[in-house]
């Protein structure tokens, strides 16, 4: 049975961060990033909290390799990622849980 994944980028509160990671269970992911559950981690330690882009894929296989090519490219790559998905940068959590 193929489990279906998403990747995404959290950044904080000023936009000087990006982090880039792909997970099965987006909204259970984004939320221990919020509650620092893993507090020595980068997420933790940037306050990188605010989801600003995801997409969803059927296969975690095809999230991971999106993720290769998005951690692959610059930082503008990613800003214009999130641009074309989220112009304003809001945070895209609260709609997440609504669906």
């Amino acid at each position: 049975m193929q489990r279906g994944g998403c990747v995404y980028i959290l950044t904080n509160k000023c936009h000087t961060v990006l982090y880039t990671s792909v997970t099965a269970d987006i909204t259970s992911r984004i939320w221990e990033h919020k509650n620092k559950v893993y507090p020595d981690s980068f997420t933790a330690k940037y306050n990188c909290e605010k989801l600003v882009y995801y997409f969803a894929y059927l296969h975690i296989e095809e999230a991971i390799a999106a993720e290769k090519q998005i951690k692959a490219g610059n930082r503008q790559n990613k800003v214009n990622l999130i641009q074309r998905m989220n112009p304003d940068w809001k945070e895209l959590y609260d709609e997440l849980i609504k669906e």
